[in-house]
């Protein structure tokens, strides 16, 4: 029987090595995307390749490893090597899309095979039709960049120069690209060191046995939880508010049902594959499901494949949640913060005080890309990370990332520095939570001037149409908005999802969603909506209609309110 205490420590030393990881991937990468965007992720697997530790990144990526690694072990399993790297980016033969490049190390103790080192990072460009690769309106992988199967990327400790040659020759900044590849191959060593001491320490044996005792205490533990949850299905519809090259309503619905100890998220009846790039992998629902999972257990979970032993997805070839060759992918993130929402719209049908209204709708992403003045080029990829619905206990979080993917902004100053871009504008929009009793937190507005002519903008957002959903009585929150304004002062308002042209002196603006309001908004404490409106969060007027409460120079006239709401 392995001991508790032993797989305790060593769980915490594989968890630090994770983070470790993560932290060579900020310090060393070379685009902004990777170092300040932290668009990035890190894990390590055991030598079957199942997940037994991971740092505090994107989930979407996460959960997505499984796959990634069964496929490398089909291709290389019986002809992996000490000093070998590998690289993957093909949606399909494991991967996600082609900007999210997988680099992994077996890592050997003694010629013995004990795990392998996972870095993830999404990279600014990797060929194809427009700057940053990824756009709504690509409609075949082709147009979508480079396309890397497994392959090795070191060869028993020396890099295979062709490899390099042809990523090379076919991404618009090569430094940028080779920089931030060699920043995962820089966490993915410090790993490898991490891994053989323990391996030393413990075993090689004994190890392998603690990883695997990990494992299966993460599935017990959410077995156990599941268990306790109700046993039933429930069907949710959320909306795309585009297939990528036109505005349209795209279907995301799925069917939860929970039996014993497991539960399964069935996506037969979504959408067929759409026009756009806005198809998904079925490993990145899966992993946009077990987000959703994790996020309404009560327990804590050590974060292992076994977490997702119990989660069975179903998805359907041909669907918007399972893209058949030759569609395009490269912006099918908005589709997996689509399948987070469907997921927990049905949970809260199932185990509604676990699940908060819906957020933003998931981080939107605007590419700017072009050459500068004396002809270098350059791609400034931004994340406008959004808020959080509220929640059965609280408000809503605002500014803050989207719990699938836990990414950050660009910071101004860096913008600034690096790019020919001026950031006009950037903060919170009052009155745009959904009301409840617990508000959703509040959009986030964001305005960048173009100073280069003829400069690719691609942008991808949704919830312009559909606002997130409200809960238990609460309000939606406010749309998503795109707006362009001419350098000749004119104003254009444009859809959730474009590819286009700017000139220099053009402002692009957007506004992300609000999210959802939690429980009848008549029972908000009357002080908390004063110290919104004294925040600047909620105006005057809107606490009175949305509220029922007056506020009065910053207080709550009691008498008023008390009059207000009885008229409600």
């Amino acid at each position: 029987m392995t001991d508790p205490i032993t797989q305790e420590i060593v769980a915490n030393a594989l968890a630090s090595l994770a983070d470790e990881m993560a932290t060579t991937i900020f310090r060393t990468a070379h685009s902004t995307i990777v170092r300040d965007g932290m668009d990035f992720s890190a894990a390590l697997c055991n030598a079957a390749g199942d997940t037994v530790a991971q740092a505090v990144t994107i989930p979407f990526h996460l959960g997505s490893i499984p796959t990634a690694m069964a496929s490398l072990l089909d291709h290389y399993g019986e002809r992996l090597r000490p000093g070998d790297v590998y690289a993957l980016n093909d949606p399909f033969d494991g991967g996600m899309h082609l900007q999210d490049i997988f680099v992994v190390k077996p890592v050997f103790a003694e010629e013995e095979l004990v795990g392998f080192a996972c870095a993830t990072a999404h990279h600014g460009d990797v060929g194809g039709r427009l700057p940053g690769s990824g756009a709504c309106d690509n409609t075949e992988i082709f147009q979508e960049g480079l396309r890397l199967p497994w392959l090795r990327l070191y060869a028993e400790g020396e890099p295979v120069e062709d490899v390099f040659k042809i990523i090379r020759a076919n991404v618009r900044i090569p430094r940028m690209t080779l920089g931030d590849l060699g920043a995962q191959v820089a966490a993915c060593s410090v790993a490898e060191r991490g891994l053989q001491e323990l391996a030393a320490r413990y075993g090689s044996g004994r190890l392998a046995a603690l990883m695997e005792g990990l494992i299966e205490h993460t599935e017990r533990l959410v077995r156990h939880e599941l268990a306790s949850w109700p046993d039933g299905s429930a069907e949710f519809t959320d909306y795309l508010d585009s297939d990528g090259i036109e505005v349209r309503e795209v279907p995301v619905h799925v069917r939860v049902s929970i039996a014993g100890d497991e539960l399964t998220a069935d996506f037969s009846q979504s959408a067929p594959m759409v026009r756009g790039a806005l198809n998904s992998t079925r490993s990145f629902v899966a992993a946009a499901v077990y987000q959703a999972v994790r996020a309404a257990l009560a327990v804590e979970v050590p974060n292992t494949s076994g977490a997702f032993r119990p989660v069975h997805v179903i998805t359907k070839p041909g669907t918007i949640a399972e893209v058949v060759m030759p569609g395009a992918s490269s912006m099918r993130g908005v589709t997996g913060f689509r399948v987070v929402d469907a997921v927990a719209g049905a949970l809260a049908q199932l185990v509604p005080e676990r699940i908060p209204a819906a957020g933003e709708g998931g981080n939107t992403i605007a590419v700017f890309g072009g050459g500068r003045e004396g002809g270098e080029r350059f791609v400034y990829s931004e994340l406008v990370t959004g808020t959080w619905g509220g929640t059965p206990e609280a408000d809503g979080n605002d500014g803050v990332s989207n719990p699938a993917a836990t990414a950050s902004n660009i910071p101004v100053e860096v913008a600034e520095s690096e790019f020919p871009i001026v950031v006009e504008r950037y903060g919170l929009v009052p009155d745009t939570g959904g009301a409840g009793r617990f508000r959703g937190g509040l959009a986030i507005e964001r305005s960048w001037r173009c100073l280069t002519p003829d400069t690719s903008l691609v942008v991808r957002s949704d919830r312009q149409l559909h606002a997130p959903y409200g809960l238990a009585g609460g309000d939606d929150g406010a749309r998503s908005a795109n707006l362009l304004r001419h350098a000749d002062g004119s104003e254009e308002q444009l859809p959730p999802m474009f590819s286009r042209v700017v000139q220099r002196g053009d402002v692009f603006h957007h506004r992300t969603a609000g999210g959802g309001g939690f429980g009848d908004p008549l029972e908000r404490e009357p002080e908390a909506v004063a110290a919104d409106v004294r925040d600047g969060k909620v105006g005057v007027e809107a606490a009175r209609e949305r509220y029922g409460v007056v506020v009065r120079e910053g207080a709550v006239d009691d008498a008023a309110t008390a009059a207000e709401r009885s008229r409600t």
